[in-house]
């Protein structure tokens, strides 16, 4: 087994090795320290609430109870979904229960002090209605791939966290003009960055049909080429075969060797014939030559009765 180093170098190879043995090994456990975490803050989520309304919500140490169960549950928000990436402890229950529980904690929070009149309404339905409708937005897109967390969308957070907070907390004097403009600013983050996750959700949706279609094209063009090229050998089959003739292949080597050894003894015996009919017609014309005349003395002589 591989040795760790350890101190500040230890913990980033100890993080390397975690995320490492995570990608070989799948998905992480479910008892990890980033559910955990994200177990605890969907826990404080009634805690939070009761301590907020307990005895009507005036009582300010119980509003400061309540502003320490909120903390805890923003702080464990920052440190769950980072340590789940840095040592390779992403589940599916993660994934599922990390939106879940900061939804879960900041509605809880916003509707609580609406009811308890601290906090106008129409403050409470625009963070909650771009909160549901981005989550929403998310899962739309989410076959085209993932919106990532953009800075204003980090500053948003964090800014609606300590405006929240200061709510929570019983406050009067210069700290209470100053939450209201702190949540004036998230207000208008939330506004500004739900308009721009809607961009980005267009856009990567449309990215994400053209890649579809382009991929069908592709698929539809590979599947016709590969038909094109097993059905040219069979047409070409199907000519060769009306071109064929019969008498080919090894019987067709025969017969013309058989024919070749034909034409050679005709070619003989013609040749053979032709000589004999040479022949013959010599010795028919040595037959009927004519007799050759006697020697003239010899004429002569019976005329004289010699």
């Amino acid at each position: 087994m591989a040795e760790v180093p350890t101190g500040p170098a230890g913990g980033e190879a100890a993080g390397e090795v975690g995320a490492e043995a995570g990608r070989v090994g799948g998905q992480a456990g479910l008892w990890n320290i980033a559910n955990l975490l994200t177990m605890t803050r969907l826990v404080l989520v009634p805690g939070f609430l009761l301590l907020l309304v307990h005895d009507g919500g005036g009582d300010p140490a119980w509003r400061s109870f309540a502003w320490a169960a909120f903390a805890i549950a923003m702080i464990t928000d920052l440190f769950d979904g980072e340590l789940a990436r840095r040592y390779g402890l992403v589940t599916d229950f993660g994934k599922i229960a990390d939106p879940i529980a900061d939804k879960a904690i900041m509605g809880a929070a916003l509707v609580g002090l609406s009811a308890l009149g601290d906090l106008p309404w129409w403050v409470t339905g625009v963070i909650l209605f771009r909160e549901l409708g981005i989550t929403l937005l998310r899962f739309w897109v989410i076959r085209h791939g993932v919106i990532p967390a953009s800075r204003g969308g980090k500053l948003k957070t964090l800014t609606q966290g300590v405006a929240v907070g200061m709510y929570v907390l019983v406050l009067t004097g210069p700290l209470a003009s100053i939450r209201a403009w702190i949540m004036a600013v998230a207000v208008v983050l939330t506004v500004a960055t739900g308009v721009d996750y809607v961009r980005q959700a267009v856009v990567l949706r449309r990215a994400g049909l053209a890649a579809e279609a382009e991929a069908a094209a592709a698929a539809r063009e590979e599947s016709a080429s590969g038909e094109g090229s097993e059905g040219a050998p069979g047409v070409a089959a199907r000519g060769g075969a009306q071109r064929v003739v019969p008498g080919t292949g090894a019987g067709a080597g025969a017969a013309t060797a058989d024919g070749a050894e034909a034409g050679a003894g005709e070619e003989a015996g013609a040749a053979a014939g032709t000589g004999s009919v040479a022949e013959a017609g010599s010795v028919a014309e040595a037959d009927t030559a004519p007799a050759p005349a006697p020697a003239p003395t010899a004429e002569r002589e019976r005329r004289q009765g010699v």
